[in-house]
Order: C-alpha cells, then sequence, then structure tokens
C-alpha cells in the first residue's frame, strides 16, 4: 500500500502509528539524494545516497518507483519490495504522487494508493512551520509542489482528511484491515 501527501500532511507520522499497533506491516525505507535531517537515521528513515549512485541504479532498474522532487532523487528499491511480496507481507510505501502513479502502474490492482489530506491550508502551513526542520524558501517551495500534488488526490483509490491523527489514524485501518 501507498501512503501520499503533501510535505506536512502527517503521512510520515500516520505510518509510525499503524506500525506501532501493526508490527508485522513492512515499512519500505526509500533511497534519496537528499541531505539527512537531524534524527535520520541511515537505512531506518532512509538510505541516503550519492547523485551518481542513484542514477546508476535508475540505469539498472534497481527501483520499483523513482522521482526527483524538491531537487532530489527518492525512490523505492525494487529487490525490497519483491522480498515482503513473495513471503507474503505486506508493504506501506510512503510516496511522492509521482511515485505513487509508477508504483499503481506497475503493481496494479496490489498496490492500494490512500492520499493524506491536511484539513486545510493554514493548518497544513501551521504543520511546516512547525516541524523546525526547513528554511522559509524550502517551506514556500514545499506549498507550491503540495498545491501541484493536492490537483492528484483525485487519481488515489482512497482520500483520509488528517484533521486529528486518531481519525485519520482509525480511518487508515479500516481501509487497511
Amino acid at each position: 500500500m501507498v501512503l501520499s501527501s503533501v510535505a506536512g500532511g502527517g503521512k510520515s507520522t500516520l505510518i509510525q502509528m499503524i506500525r506501532a499497533k501493526h508490527p508485522d506491516l513492512a515499512f519500505s525505507v526509500s533511497c534519496t539524494t537528499r541531505a539527512p535531517r537531524p534524527g535520520d537515521k541511515e537505512g531506518v528513515t532512509y538510505f541516503f545516497l550519492s547523485k551518481e549512485k542513484f542514477e546508476s541504479g535508475i540505469d539498472k532498474g534497481e527501483f520499483l518507483e523513482w522521482a526527483k522532487v524538491h531537487d532530489n532523487y527518492y525512490g523505492t528499491p525494487v529487490i525490497f519490495v519483491n522480498q515482503c511480496m513473495s513471503a507474503g507481507k505486506s508493504v506501506i510505501m510512503d510516496l511522492d504522487v509521482q511515485g505513487a502513479a509508477q508504483v499503481k502502474q506497475k503493481l496494479g490492482k496490489e498496490a492500494i494508493t490512500i492520499f493524506i489530506l491536511p484539513p486545510n491550508e493554514e493548518e497544513w502551513e501551521k504543520r511546516l512551520r512547525g516541524r523546525g526542520t526547513d528554511s522559509e524558501e524550502s517551506i514556500l517551495k514545499r506549498i507550491k509542489n503540495g498545491k501541484e500534488e493536492l490537483a492528484h488526490k483525485d487519481e488515489f483509490d482512497h482520500i483520509i482528511v488528517n484533521d486529528t491523527l486518531e481519525h485519520a489514524l482509525s480511518r487508515l485501518e479500516e481501509i487497511l484491515f
């Protein structure tokens, strides 16, 4: 299953919450070329790759999906997803709208796509600023890109409004289980 949202929409928090309740749910750790943020851990939050190594992986077909977002590459290692699926395990992926579309195209009905929607623009911007990890320039870029991503929300199988984490988590469990 694929969760997407605008930056600051709450998908990472919801993924942590659902995995705490359902530890058998495998999380697909993505690769990225962005710099680590405070608290990031190699192999846990992301696999941090150089631009050259990532582009080599693209050429070799090592990604189920990949995209360039906010001037950095992001991608899902195909080997991990294939191993989980072969073992009958469900996989949850934290992807942008481009990645979700690629996974849906490649996996078809096996991929459930869910868009996490902030309750309104004011709350969304408050969440972005509240993280305290991005510059003003980065926040403005994320808002601009997020508005473009919002235009694709109706392409997803499900939309969850993240008005409260408890409500959003409950809705996510209804969809997944």
